[in-house]
């Protein structure tokens, strides 16, 4: 009785190939929006700045995520004989995430404005980042406040776009907890 409620593995591979298959679709698309999002680099007029990192800074930025998918296409592979599971669910699998490995390492353009970050087709509001207090050598790790250990957002790019792009961030964050402070102590005034 226990067996007829227990899934076949096939209906979970397929369930899980479908899952990855949208995530992929939804990164792909966010991307998509990046040259639509960050038209010009360099200077911008409202006083922001906006690069583009190359393949190699995308390699820096995001190895711990290309080590784990590295670790995700090898281990379908593994269970597939155990679990009685159709091999063309992992074909498909990792079809998928080499697919998403390729997203990961197409290079990126950022921006920074007085209100917001541009990273990987995305708006972050400056009120839900905080710069991390170690900060890595090769690219800014910022941690999206809320999402605990699952938060970090890593930002790849040159040297001297990172340096200006570390100091404009430092200079928005710094005016963020001024004026936060501020109103804070306004209010208590009152």
């Amino acid at each position: 009785m226990a067996e007829d409620l227990l899934l076949s593995a096939n209906t979970v591979a397929a369930a899980a190939v479908f899952i990855l298959g949208l995530i992929v679709a939804w990164d792909a698309f966010w991307l998509t929006r990046q040259r639509t999002d960050i038209p010009t680099l360099g200077e911008l007029s409202n006083g922001g700045f906006a690069w583009q990192s190359e393949g190699p800074h995308e390699v820096i930025r995001q190895w711990g995520n290309l080590a784990s998918m590295a670790a995700m296409i090898a281990l379908p592979w593994a269970l597939i004989g155990v679990s009685n599971t159709s091999y063309w669910y992992a074909i498909v699998w990792d079809t998928f995430l080499s697919l998403h490995i390729i997203s990961l390492l197409i290079p990126k353009r950022y921006a920074i404005t007085r209100t917001h970050l541009f990273a990987d087709g995305q708006r972050y509001s400056w009120s839900r980042l905080r710069l991390t207090r170690r900060q890595p050598a090769r690219r800014i790790m910022l941690l999206r406040q809320g999402w605990g250990i699952f938060g970090p957002l890593p930002l790849g790019g040159g040297k001297n776009d990172l340096s200006v792009a570390r100091s404009r961030i430092e200079t928005v964050l710094d005016s963020q907890s001024n004026w936060s402070q501020d109103g804070f102590q306004q209010s208590q005034e009152e």
